[in-house]
């Protein structure tokens, strides 16, 4: 099993609009493979080779049981929305209504270079959209309304994980700096 670690929000290549896949390689195969285990094992429902550190055009995901992947993506969206709640294993903890083409046709190749068409509706639209966003550099929360994404940074600033996070520092009422405390750049005061 080769679990790996996921990038988390911050991380530039999350950022970054990944590159077509033109090697069918052993490497790919085990590239579908690192993204398979870690999914699974994270657990989530799609992860993106962005996710990992990769920047090229392949995902996973697992709807109702049925594992697969897709290289290459190219997406033909229904007209029709759907809004429900999204998250993404790069942003640990938080999830958001987000709102999604209801049905999606996706043609693309598999890890052979052999071609791929999937079609589906609600969760399996909504995996692949996102999938696919990671893939050109978009995570969910851009796809919020202004006050929803504010609540999101706002959350993603307070989460442990982020590392955007203000550090705490306790003063107790009672300790108070003494007037030897100064020093030439000022007191403790700012003075």
């Amino acid at each position: 099993m080769s679990v790996m670690d996921i990038r988390l929000f911050g991380d530039p290549v999350l950022r970054t609009p990944a590159a077509p896949v033109t090697d069918f390689d052993a490497e790919l195969r085990g590239l579908v493979q690192d993204l398979t285990d870690t999914m699974l094992d994270a657990p989530g429902a799609g992860l993106a080779a962005p996710q990992l550190g990769v920047g090229l055009r392949v995902f996973t995901y697992v709807v109702d049981g049925v594992v697969g992947h897709l290289v290459n993506p190219s997406l033909d969206l229904s007209e029709e929305q759907q809004e429900g709640p999204e998250g993404c294993l790069s942003l640990p903890g938080l999830q958001l209504p987000t709102r999604r083409a209801l049905r999606v046709v996706a043609t693309g190749q598999d890890m052979h270079g052999e071609p791929v068409r999937l079609e589906g509706s609600e969760l399996l639209a909504r995996i692949v959209q996102h999938e696919t966003d990671h893939l050109d550099g978009v995570l969910f929360i851009d796809r919020l309304d202004p006050e929803q994404r504010r609540l999101a940074m706002r959350a993603i600033r307070e989460a442990e994980w982020s590392g955007l996070a203000t550090p705490t520092v306790k003063v107790s009422p009672h300790q108070q700096p003494s007037p030897t405390s100064r020093t030439t750049a000022g007191s403790a005061f700012g003075l």
